[in-house]
């Protein structure tokens, strides 16, 4: 299955030639880390071949996943990530011939939802503007910019909420039982 990932990663980007084997290798390393990580959770499609997946798992509480976030963390994802109610989507991976048929939404919705958390959050390179402009797509929502060693790598942190919206500001999220 590892290998049957990386062919499909490798197959729904679009790389300079050369490039193939580096972007697959760096996929690679990426899954194997987040797989490690306490309630990691992935999502298959097949039809019948692999056509997608989607991984992540819940951010830690102490806050550790926003580190190197430029300017302060936005209260309520403060108070999310604190009360465990945060999970990070670390990948999103469509074969290209079925990004047009909701496949991306699907898997999204399916992995936040098994996992009932208030919030979706993801760090997205953000030199891969098709990716952000995915997640922008399906209602996520920009709170700045992470930078993370090594190397120059700046990403977009992004969250979606799950939870109700309170009638008074339409941007936080209503006070929730699940919230500790």
């Amino acid at each position: 299955m590892r290998e049957d990932l990386a062919d499909l990663y490798a197959e729904s980007r679009a790389t300079a030639p050369g490039g193939e084997h580096r972007g697959r290798k760096d996929f690679l390393r990426r899954l194997t880390r987040d797989t490690w990580r306490p309630g990691f959770a992935m999502l298959t499609a097949q039809a019948p071949d692999l056509v997608g997946c989607a991984f992540g798992f819940p951010v830690p509480r102490d806050g550790s996943w926003w580190n190197g976030l430029r300017g302060p963390l936005p209260q309520d994802v403060e108070q999310l990530t604190t009360s465990g109610q945060v999970f990070a989507i670390s990948g999103i991976v469509v074969r290209p011939s079925e990004r047009h048929h909701g496949l991306a939404d699907t898997l999204q919705e399916q992995l936040l939802g098994d996992h009932r958390t208030l919030l979706g959050a993801a760090l997205v390179d953000r030199t891969h503007r098709a990716a952000c402009a995915g997640f922008r797509s399906r209602g996520w929502r920009d709170i700045g910019v992470v930078y993370r060693s090594p190397g120059p790598t700046v990403l977009r942190a992004l969250v979606l909420p799950l939870g109700e919206r309170t009638a008074t500001e339409p941007g936080d999220l209503a006070h929730h039982a699940r919230i500790q």
